[in-house]
């Protein structure tokens, strides 16, 4: 009896590491999640122990031993970077030695899923930002994905950082006030305003607990809060740009495909409409717009189509 084909897809963001193992027609027939996979915020170590717990995970879901897999494709971000790729690299050798594997930006797991021939535009906005574009001629390029530090514009970091500093202009009277500060100091398990100085500046505050908060700004601009509402309007305004930015790379004209992943996004239903309206203000036909909610399924197809090669 011949051995069943079975491929991986893994999709390793900020906030958690999923992998999908599917047999040969693309069919999904075991998922495992596990923590955060960046290396550049949690560390080698750790992001080497959440890809293996997500596929000890994934082959328990599908009920199968561990064997080898006839092909993998692994969405990171920052493995466009030679440097970072080498790290995943000498992971995948270690742990999956005979898989022909293909390791890509997590961006293109999300063209992959989203959009219906390949090419276009994918947009992550989740805890990080980053827009990554493929024209039909195989051309690519992307905008953002420059971290917390230096950009991730439009992220629900940003978004969440620019929430605090609002509290606390308005908690001084340099700003006007808003309902920002009693969702986010209850989401907060907080009191008063003096005490974010203590949560802001423990040691190593998460990424991913500045980027929750975006959902209370969305809460907030629902309500009618002028503070929230302006931070997703700039939020929005910075995603477009970096799609503008990408589509004008790749010479791309007429209606552009654009997948869309990351919860800010694809949850947030106010963030979501200001970004169209400021893509379309700056000339953009994004058609169709396409939510992916699970890029690991762009990571199977692209392991079906390096098992092709």
């Amino acid at each position: 009896m011949a051995t069943q084909k079975i491929f991986l897809g893994i999709d390793g963001g900020g906030s958690k590491t999923l992998a999908l193992i599917a047999d040969e027609s693309g069919s999904v027939i075991g998922r495992g999640s596990a923590e955060s996979s960046n290396y550049h915020s949690i560390g080698k170590e750790k992001a080497f122990e959440s890809l293996n717990n997500a596929i000890r995970s994934a082959f328990d879901d599908a009920k199968l031993s561990p064997q080898n897999f006839h092909a993998a494709c692994i969405g990171l971000a920052g493995v466009d970077r030679p440097q970072d790729r080498a790290v995943i690299e000498s992971w995948a050798r270690d742990n999956l030695p005979s898989t022909p594997i293909k390791i890509v930006n997590d961006a293109e797991l999300v063209l992959a899923a989203g959009t219906p021939d390949g090419w276009g535009v994918a947009m992550i906005c989740g805890t990080g930002s980053i827009v990554y574009g493929r024209n039909q001629s195989g051309e690519t390029t992307r905008a953002g994905g420059w971290g917390y530090l230096l950009g991730d514009e439009g992220s629900g970091y940003r978004i969440g950082l620019a929430a605090l500093q609002a509290i606390v202009r308005s908690h001084d009277g340099r700003d006007e006030s808003t309902a920002l500060q009693s969702l986010i100091l209850n989401h907060l398990s907080l009191s008063s305003p003096v005490d974010l100085i203590k949560y802001i500046y423990r040691e190593r505050v998460p990424t991913t607990e500045i980027a929750a908060l975006a959902s209370c700004v969305e809460e907030a601009a629902d309500g009618g809060d002028a503070v929230a509402t302006k931070i997703l309007q700039e939020a929005a305004h910075e995603l477009s740009l970096a799609v503008n930015s990408t589509v004008r790379q790749l010479r791309m004209t007429g209606a552009v495909p654009c997948a869309q992943a990351g919860g800010v996004i694809t949850r947030g239903k106010m963030i979501a409409a200001m970004f169209l309206q400021s893509a379309h203000a700056m000339g953009l036909a994004l058609h169709p717009i396409q939510p992916v909610t699970e890029p690991a399924q762009g990571a199977i197809r692209l392991a079906l189509q390096t098992s092709e090669v």
